[in-house]
């Protein structure tokens, strides 16, 4: 062959090649995140498989012997809907060249929120770490949908994210809620669940409306958003950035104790003593920002060496470093997580023992929490570490300027976390938000509803089931009747009750007035169930909720209230308490209360002769407040004032 044949020959190859090339890059389909190995699908109603391709490109998907076919529209947007599907699996899908593999079909619950929707089980193995140790079930399986904002389209898929099913190591990052919740839907009904959570610690519910939400109902809203470029975002964030170094640097340069105050035997003849835990401005030292070190010597028992040991140190507000005998055994950099850091074996000795605590306070706030595990534990045995420490301040400061934290901006999250799951069938959403909001509670009557509108009118499903957690007790009680925003906030939430297809689990029994979030998601989960049980899975013949207010009438000086979702019966047989009243000039006080028939109290105060309004469980934490049916289901709080 001539040379010149050989470069014409060579030439149309590389052009074969290119083409080949081209078309295997034709035939390449790129699918969501959600659909994906291991997804659980709604059962029961069409499902929609979606993706992307090239224009006009074939899609061919392979299912149950059955073939489904379509193109790609101009911009490279195809979807395919089969027909409804049985509960069942695992099942196979082909589409194209691409085969996904464990598919289940099942009842697929969106789980949103705040932070107590977010937390993890692996932060309740308090109370539930035998059950985490043995949890095992690939007919439980979560998606969790990855922290993403943005302000200025609603997004059409996520930075990552896949499907899990329940073993001891990946229930440890399940939402605790959303997983009871599941455990107990699955073992009611023996289908597969599937749990899309997408949720944000702090966030407001404006952040999860949708910008159509917004042009209808909160153009403020809506106009603040417009300030959100790109641009400015990441020049805020990258101030911000810089603020948070300045300050961190300031702090590290004015620091006196750093490898010094947590050595053995250093020398405290100097220092003052305090008697912990508790905060600052209760112990009688000065609102302080910066950092504080704290020293305690403790006598440990040979039985207790020569293993790991645990420590416990509460929480602490905000930060904290901790050392035991000069080691460094832990930190956690903010103020909610429980501090339980592991003593590695050998590093306990018999004899005294150093436990040296440096905790950083952004806001002159700072403290030890109280009525928390403040302990060394090894095996069975354990020493309380409460009571008198030493103390130094290590550094003083200025509080640190204020982040903006664009994740909690209106629309920011829907679009980033709510929009690309909208073509993803679901049975339903379990919802616990609302501390973000507490002090908006009149915003909030009409702020709510029309988050869950719309909702329903973004999945184009006007009977979506909405279930959600009424906020649980919290902070201090208080011995007289007083005005909470946080009971404004829960009378919200009872209000939102009129929405059709809504169902609330009652939680004011199951908080702890020095946590925001409280361990016992087990009994949260239990009463969404039961909830979505009578909402969403049409079970007539269950008691789902506690009393709900249903009118009230004075007569003479009582006035008598009548309540539904009473079971069998409110229960009698205890002394009412949580209850106040007030005649015209609205000043509460403590009432008398008692059943006087299945589904009615009287409730009075003989100094109040004309009674105009009752208020029951109205504080941010009711401890007390005892009305419930005879089930065991506590009563929502509630005012009559209308």
């Amino acid at each position: 062959m001539s040379t010149m044949a050989k470069k014409i020959a060579s030439g149309i190859s590389v052009i074969m090649l290119m083409c080949l090339c081209s078309l295997f890059a034709k035939a390449e389909v790129k699918l969501p995140r959600l659909i994906s190995d291991g997804m659980i699908l709604q059962r029961e109603v069409p499902t929609k498989i979606w993706g992307w391709a090239s224009k006009n490109e074939t899609v061919i998907i392979k299912f149950q012997g059955q073939s489904y076919k379509t193109k790609a529209d101009k911009q490279g947007n195809w979807t395919i809907e089969l027909p409804a599907q049985l509960a069942g699996g695992p099942f196979s899908m082909e589409i194209n060249n691409i085969v996904l593999k464990d598919i289940l079909f099942g009842d697929v619950w969106v789980c949103s929120g705040q932070s107590n929707m977010e937390l993890p089980i692996r932060r309740t193995l308090d109370l539930y770490k035998d059950e985490a140790q043995q949890a095992s079930n690939d007919k439980i399986r979560l998606f969790h949908v990855p922290l993403h904002y943005n302000f200025q389209e609603a997004e059409i898929d996520m930075k990552g994210g896949e499907w899990k099913s329940v073993t001891p190591e990946n229930i440890l990052d399940f939402s605790a809620v959303a997983y009871f919740f599941a455990k107990e839907l699955h073992e009611k009904y023996q289908i597969p669940i599937g749990l899309l959570r997408t949720a944000v610690g702090g966030s407001p519910a404006e952040a999860w409306l949708s910008e159509a939400a917004l042009k209808r109902d909160y153009p403020n809203y809506l106009e603040e958003t417009r300030l959100y470029t790109p641009t400015y975002v990441d020049s805020v964030k990258n101030a911000d950035w810089e603020k948070s170094q300045d300050w961190q640097n300031e702090l590290n340069a004015k620091e006196k104790g750093t490898s010094y105050w947590n050595q053995t035997d250093w020398d405290v003849s100097d220092w003052n003593t305090i008697s912990l835990p508790g905060y600052w401005a209760d112990k009688g030292l000065d609102n302080h920002c910066g950092s504080i070190w704290f020293r305690k010597d403790i006598e440990v028992p040979a039985s207790m060496t020569g293993k790991d040991a645990i420590l416990r140190l509460g929480c602490i507000v905000d930060s904290d470093s901790a050392f035991v005998n000069g080691k460094f055994v832990g930190t956690i950099t903010y103020q909610y997580p429980p501090r339980i850091y592991t003593i590695p074996a050998g590093l306990l000795k018999e004899g005294k023992n150093n436990i040296t605590i440096r905790v950083v306070s952004n806001s002159a706030q700072g403290g030890f929490v109280e009525d928390k595990p403040y302990q060394i534990i090894a095996d069975n045995q354990s020493i309380d570490l409460t009571g008198d420490w030493f103390y130094k301040v290590g550094a003083e400061i200025k509080s640190p300027a204020s982040q903006t934290t664009f994740q909690y901006k209106p629309m920011g999250l829907f679009n980033g976390m709510i929009s690309p799951l909208l073509n993803y069938s679901v049975k339903g959403v379990i919802w616990y938000q609302g501390e973000s909001n507490a002090g908006r509670a009149e915003e909030y009557k009409t702020l709510f509803p029309n988050l869950i509108n719309d909702w329903r009118a973004q999945w184009n499903n006007p009977q979506l089931p909405f279930i959600y957690v009424q906020l649980a007790n919290f902070m201090k009680t208080q011995k007289a009747p007083i005005e909470s925003g946080w009971a404004e906030l829960r009378e919200a939430q009872r209000q939102t009750l009129s929405l059709p297809y809504t169902g609330m689990a009652v939680a004011i029994d199951l908080g702890e007035w020095n946590d925001i979030h409280p361990l016992n998601k087990k009994d949260v989960g239990h009463r969404l169930s039961l909830e979505a049980q009578r909402v969403a899975y049409n079970e007539t013949n269950i008691t789902s909720n506690g009393p709900l207010l249903d009118n009230a009438v004075t007569e003479g000086n009582s006035i008598i209230l009548t309540f539904s979702s009473t079971g069998s019966g409110l229960y009698a047989n205890n002394l009412l308490e949580g209850f106040a009243i007030a005649g015209s000039d609205k000043q509460f006080v403590w009432a008398n209360a008692a059943v006087i028939a299945h589904n009615k109290v009287r409730v009075w105060n003989n100094r109040i002769t004309n009674p105009q309004v009752v208020r029951y469980a109205w504080a941010d934490n009711p401890a007390g407040a005892n009305l419930k049916n005879k089930e065991g289901l506590p009563a929502s709080p509630f005012t009559t004032e209308k």
